[in-house]
């Protein structure tokens, strides 16, 4: 069982979460806020080419390949989370329904928040909309916190360029290490209105950290859990910053950054 009660900054597993998840104890977490795979690579249409330019990757990474099923998530999410905690999950529009299916019956509310991208990728070909939205489950029970500010601020859309620049985690390569990374003012957003300073925010698909980035800039405790080991390598290097003293401790599939 993972000790939350002496966890005072954060801890990184890198380890598979559905065998993880159940090691962590029983109403204990305040924020799940997390971005699982979209099952949208069958709809891949591979590369794409062009005579005037290089062809254009329309894959996902490998992982996306594995289809999640939303109610594998919905009982261990109840149980870790607190009476106090919200839910954040960021889907696409094939897999919103399940997510309503499973996760409506088990919570007070159950809601949605649209993410609109200001940069997405051009539709070169002019054939149809831009994929410029992507969805935001948010779920909660009564007496969850929630931290209002105005009421031209509390829509649920959320709007913001991709993640570019030198927030993008790259390879050795230079290429960028993970495809859908998240930016970190969008996860701030969320983190400020759905939990306080020193709760503890959970990503159980941590990818490259950066949900584990904005816990941390904003004073609340972190869990990341990842199964890919080059992504929890890049997550350790990118929030030890934050950590002034580090005890790494590999065993069992862990990696500790205490501070």
């Amino acid at each position: 069982m993972i000790d939350l009660l002496n966890l005072h900054k954060s801890v990184l597993i890198n380890g598979d979460c559905f065998s993880v998840l159940k090691n962590i104890p029983d109403n204990s977490v305040d924020l799940i806020l997390t971005d699982p795979p979209y099952n949208i690579a069958k709809y891949s249409t591979g590369n794409i080419k062009f005579d005037w330019r290089a062809d254009r990757n329309n894959d996902l990474a490998e992982w996306d390949l594995m289809e999640l099923n939303p109610k594998d998530l919905v009982d261990e999410f109840k149980r870790i989370l607190s009476p106090k905690g919200n839910i954040f999950i960021f889907c696409s529009y094939n897999i919103i329904g399940e997510y309503h299916k499973v996760f409506d019956p088990e919570f007070d509310t159950f809601q949605f928040m649209v993410w609109h991208k200001t940069n997405p990728v051009p539709n070169f070909r002019k054939s149809s909309f831009l994929n410029s939205c992507e969805l935001i489950v948010s779920c909660w029970n009564k007496g969850h916190t929630w931290n209002f500010t105005t009421q031209n601020d509390m829509h649920n859309f959320i709007e913001s360029g991709i993640c570019m620049g030198r927030e993008r985690i790259k390879n050795k390569d230079g290429k960028n290490l993970h495809p859908t990374q998240k930016p970190v003012s969008i996860l701030e957003k969320i983190i400020k209105i759905s939990s306080n300073e020193n709760d503890i925010v959970l990503d159980c698909f941590n990818g490259v950290g950066s949900t584990g980035e904005a816990a941390l800039k904003l004073n609340r405790r972190y869990i990341g859990i990842e199964i890919d080991k080059t992504y929890m390598n890049a997550t350790y290097k990118r929030l030890s910053k934050y950590s002034d003293e580090k005890n790494v401790d590999n065993s069992n599939e862990y990696v500790a950054v205490w501070s």
